[in-house]
């Protein structure tokens, strides 16, 4: 939401400032899922209750890999974006990372595309994880959203 905010500002020292911002959540996150996916190799998920359909679990598992992917895709073609178009990532305004590729503006012009299209996937696809757990928690009243949510009780 933040990027979707700041590229429609004028150009100034505030726009500037929230793009900054924009990238050390994005490496953030990057870093963060990298984490998630080195522990997730020695940690697996909970099996899904035997109630949920067949078509079900290759659709969350599906959906599980998807987000995974795009919580990986979206940073990196922001900061391939970034460097394309020339303009340094400086995390936290300390540790300036370096280049991925070298700047060319046509291949900044469609990074800055997939980057936004990307975006806009992964918000559908949470949107459906969402709405599935909610679902499951209040249509089905099974288990899968409370075992995602610990401070949810159990119903009985």
């Amino acid at each position: 939401m933040l990027g979707l905010y700041v590229s429609d500002l004028p150009f100034s020292p505030q726009r500037l400032r929230l793009i900054s911002y924009h990238k050390w959540i994005g490496i953030t996150v990057f870093l963060l899922v990298l984490f998630r996916l080195l522990w997730r190799t020695t940690h697996s998920a909970p099996a899904l209750p035997d109630t949920i359909p067949q078509w079900q679990k290759l659709a969350a598992t599906a959906t599980h890999g998807l987000l995974y992917l795009l919580m990986v895709a979206v940073p990196l073609s922001g900061w391939l974006f970034s460097s394309a178009a020339g303009v340094p990532v400086v995390y936290l305004g300390l540790v300036r990372l370096p280049d991925l590729i070298g700047a060319d503006k046509a291949l900044a012009a469609n990074l800055k595309e997939l980057h936004e299209i990307l975006n806009y996937v992964m918000l559908g696809v949470v949107i459906a994880h969402v709405l599935a757990a909610i679902k499951h928690h209040f249509i089905d009243k099974d288990a899968v959203l409370v075992r995602m949510l610990p401070f949810i009780k159990p119903r009985s």
